[in-house]
């Protein structure tokens, strides 16, 4: 039996690393992992003002022609997208969860 392919077997292209509220699971029921949850959406806007500078300085050496591989700077841009519509989706779902909650009567 061959062996089996490996997932990026392309020259020049990493692996996806986690985000950082992917990196591990904590204990729902623990009432100490409350602030988890808050360090966990800090982590998340960190980590998209890294993709977003990564981005805009890949897309500026594209421009300024001083980039060799296009495709970094494509790959770089399409993460800084993915990820802040994944931010905006949370702080909608956020808003409307609170607003929800306000709502409710005592």
């Amino acid at each position: 039996m061959a062996a089996p392919i490996d997932a990026l077997s392309a020259v020049g292209a990493n692996a996806l690393t986690p985000l950082s509220f992917e990196k591990g699971g904590t204990d729902a029921a623990n009432p100490a992992s409350a602030g988890s949850f808050a360090t966990s959406l800090t982590g998340a806007v960190e980590n998209l003002q890294q993709l977003q500078s990564t981005s805009n300085e890949l897309a500026v050496q594209a421009v300024t022609g001083d980039l060799q591989d296009i495709h970094q700077a494509t790959i770089a841009a399409t993460r800084a997208a993915v990820t802040l519509d994944l931010v905006v989706a949370v702080r909608d779902r956020s808003v409307a969860a609170f607003n929800d909650i306000m709502r409710m009567q005592a």
